[in-house]
């Protein structure tokens, strides 16, 4: 259990629920974290929201989670069940018992392809669940842009839909049953065809719903102010509608299925420690991505019913500053090359075929039908490969976005309404005039135009409290439109704490009534999750940007155009591209994928930081003994820089932290020799076998280890007693042609130049095989890590002596 001393111990109720949770260290498989560090990495989501939560706790078992709960209501606290988290209306913050399930709960129990069915955790990630299933010919049809790191668990929670929804539907439509815990410390389990005689505790909840959405009254009130049933993606407070449509409540409807309720409860209701899945075939193997280009956002939606005339797989708009979003960031920036003059929208219609020939078939068909109401401008057509590098600039919509400099960003308020999806361009014209006529506001469009639903996301300066009133008001203003087209207010993101205070206001009070009493009959005492859904705090409470108490900090790099250091942080849109696998391929983040610990990612970091530079009062608040530790195991790969969809940098950020803890406490003696590398390498150069072969014996290699500050277990690259410099001048150049086709001067870094000599020998030979000539200006060492050990004033004039160096070298090239 980690309990160190940065606790707060002042608080009662904290102490009491310390008390509870050391109590339950000898019998708890899992792990318990009581420390700040950890409790302000687990103190945000993807959320505007933060409050730090009085523990995090990792279970191992569904047993932990029952200790938990009974500790949780000894202690009078709440359980909020939590797994990638990348919800984007708070359901995982607040000030209770975090309880994260993603690290350890995450197997997949059964697989039983027969009857396509498969068990699992609910920490369990949607595409390496697929990858298993694949071999198999099956998949969880489910896709949401998060997939890559969002877990079942979580897609229940949320009853998220994804891109292909418009086949598919929601998590909740392939879920047949689920096991684990009532807020009574009663194990229980839910679904269809399940032979046991249930506990006492399932038969009074059973008992109690039943009368609940068995009275005519009820019924009455339900059907005629919940959503629409054509909209299809509704997620307005808890599923009593979709409840209604089963048998008894409609004869001869589908059987009930208490998972219906439970999908979409935001681990209000139950928490779920197995999750029974049903499971689909793949689709054809051919497949298209068809993307008109159209003038205006308008002119998209108009062709949006066009397209769902046809059978696409799934239909996506992207408007203009997501692609203008997508330019700033290196990794997506390629892909623009299939995007052409400029469209102000563009619609990503998926297709599916058994052959490619069927799939050009359908696109040429829809864009026959386009051409002819005379929408569009650009009618392209991409498959295989260039289809998932197109989908990627969609699947990062909210972190490329968010990737602006300055205070006012693309916020999540309004962002999940959704409405019939023959509303939706009504929809979208009355709530951009009403932005525009009444705020003044901007708004980013992208998202799932096929199903009704897009992601509006209004410029915003949470920081500031004109901006903080406008949040307030514009989500007041937007649900009236909202209920003028009976929609609902959240299609897939949850109500969370953001929209629950807005729930008496589209359902009624009566209907809000009876949520409220959904929730008293599962957890009378207020255990799961409080505050969300019902009985919601304010939506402009704990709202976690706020300005730095005193001012930015002094930086030795200049992050002058990201807004300052806290601007670089505050990048971080929170929606966990950082907490992928390797199954997922790239490099973001190596150490989580080592530790799978959420302290270990680009968030956590950049989340604690920004607090750091926002709570505290101290002139060397940078030099923050948490920040040490939270950036430890970052390896400065500069992998976040190019995959986070935001670009955050915390290579950058990291170096700029050991300047600010070596100029308070000086620089040990580790980063003084790896910093000295080159020096050093020189002198020991003559000495190579000697060298390399020291590394190797036990007792010596573990001595030199030590001296050093490294891990025993950490190897040496070997040292080259020929440096790469001492090669170049002694060659002879093979030059393929004469005269030579241009000229490059070869940077030789200090790295290259001892350690990497057989890379740096080939590339200099294939530059000369293809006719270039080669030239090495005299220069000093590269001052990488310097930068690598924080010392970046030492860096700064290591840089300017080679700038100076190299500019004296082109002028004789």
């Amino acid at each position: 259990m980690n309990s160190e001393k940065q606790v707060n111990r002042d608080s009662p109720d904290q102490s009491r629920i310390i008390r509870e949770l050391t109590a339950l260290e000898a019998d708890f498989r899992g792990e318990i974290a009581l420390d700040e560090l950890t409790r302000r990495a687990f103190a945000t989501d993807a959320s505007v929201y933060q409050r730090l939560p009085a523990a995090v706790a990792f279970p191992r078992t569904a047993d932990d989670i029952g200790k938990l709960i009974r500790a949780a209501r000894r202690a009078k606290t709440g359980l909020i069940p939590r797994a990638a988290g990348t919800s984007l209306a708070g359901q995982v913050v607040g000030e209770g018992i975090v309880v994260d399930v993603s690290r350890f709960m995450d197997r997949v129990v059964e697989i039983d392809s027969a009857q396509r069915v498969a068990r699992v955790e609910p920490g369990v990630i949607r595409d390496e669940l697929n990858r298993q299933l694949a071999g198999h010919g099956l998949f969880f049809a489910p896709e949401t842009a998060t997939s890559n790191r969002a877990t079942l668990g979580g897609m229940l929670g949320n009853n998220s839909c994804g891109a292909n929804s418009i086949v598919f539907g929601a998590t909740g439509d392939h879920v047949r049953s689920v096991r684990g815990w009532l807020a009574d410390g009663s194990f229980a389990e839910f679904g269809i065809g399940l032979n046991r005689d249930p506990p006492l505790a399932v038969q009074q909840i059973v008992g109690e719903m039943t009368r609940l959405l068995g009275s005519p009254e009820n019924q009455r009130l339900i059907r005629e102010n919940f959503p629409r049933p054509a909209v299809t993606r509704r997620n307005t407070g808890y599923a009593l509608d979709r409840l209604l449509d089963c048998d008894p409540f409609q004869p001869g409807g589908p059987p009930l299925n208490w998972c219906r309720l439970i999908a979409g409860s935001e681990g209000t209701l139950f928490f779920v420690t197995e999750i029974t899945v049903v499971l689909s075939e793949l689709p054809g193997k051919a497949r298209g991505l068809y993307c008109p280009h159209f003038r205006h956002v308008a002119e998209a939606l108009q062709a949006t019913p066009i397209v769902m005339r046809h059978s696409v797989y799934n239909c996506e708009l992207v408007d203009r500053l997501v692609l203008e979003g997508a330019a700033r960031n290196t990794e997506l920036r390629p892909h623009l090359e299939y995007f052409r003059d400029d469209p102000a929208a563009v619609l990503l219609i998926e297709v599916r075929g058994a052959t490619t020939m069927a799939v050009k078939q359908q696109v040429a068909s829809i864009q026959a039908d386009l051409e002819s109401t005379g929408v569009g401008f650009h009618h392209p057509l991409w498959l295989d490969d260039e289809i998932a590098r197109i989908h990627e600039i969609r699947e990062a919509g909210l972190g490329i976005i968010a990737n602006t400099a300055g205070d006012e960003k693309p916020v999540t308020v309004i962002e999940d309404a959704a409405v019939a999806p023959q509303d939706l361009a009504d929809y979208v014209h009355d709530v951009g005039q009403l932005l525009r006529t009444r705020y003044g506001a901007e708004c980013v469009y992208y998202g799932h135009a096929g199903a009704g639903e897009l992601h509006l996301r209004p410029l915003l300066d949470l920081k500031s409290p004109e901006g903080v009133a406008r949040f307030r008001q514009i989500a007041w203003d937007v649900a009236d439109v909202v209920k003028r087209y009976r929609g609902s207010l959240s299609g897939e993101h949850g109500d969370g704490r953001l929209r629950g205070e807005l729930l008496p206001k589209m359902l009624g009070e009566p209907c809000y009534e009876l949520l409220r009493e959904v929730k008293h009959i599962w957890d009378p005492d207020n255990i799961f999750n409080p505050g969300k859904i019902v009985d919601a705090p304010s939506m402009t409470d704990d709202l976690r940007d706020r300005p730095a108490r005193t001012g930015e900090v002094t930086t030795v790099f200049d992050f002058s155009s990201q807004g300052g250091l806290l601007g670089a942080a505050e990048k971080c849109s929170g929606v966990g591209a950082c907490r992928k696998t390797h199954h997922a391929g790239g490099v973001m983040c190596p150490s989580y994928m080592a530790t799978r610990n959420e302290l270990d990612t680009t968030r956590a970091r950049a989340n604690v930081l920004r607090q750091v530079l926002t709570n505290s009062t101290s002139p060397t608040r940078l030099a923050d003994r948490q920040l040490r530790d939270v950036m430890d195991l970052c390896i400065a790969c500069k992998g976040c820089r190019g995959e986070c969809p935001s670009n955050v940098d915390v290579a950058r950020m990291k170096a700029e932290f050991l300047q600010a803890w070596h100029d308070a406490h000086g620089v040990p003696l580790r980063s003084r020799i790896f910093s000295n590398i080159d020096r050093i390498n020189n002198w020991i150069a003559p000495f190579a076998p000697l060298y390399n072969a020291a590394w190797h014996v036990p007792l010596v290699g573990r001595m030199l280890k030590r001296f050093a500050g490294m891990h025993p277990s950490r190897s040496m690259p070997p040292l080259h007693r020929t440096s790469l410099r001492a090669w170049f001048r002694r060659r002879k150049a093979a030059m393929s042609c004469s005269p030579p086709v241009g000229k490059v001067m070869f940077f030789c870094d200090e790295f290259t130049n001892r350690f990497d000599v057989p890379a740096g020998v080939a590339a200099i030979e294939l530059l000369e095989a293809m006719g270039y000539e080669v030239a090495m200006p005299g220069h000093g060492e590269s001052g990488r890590a310097a930068i690598a050990t924080g010392q970046l004033r030492k860096a700064r004039s290591i840089v300017a002596r080679n700038i100076d160096a190299l500019s004296q070298a082109l002028v004789s090239f």
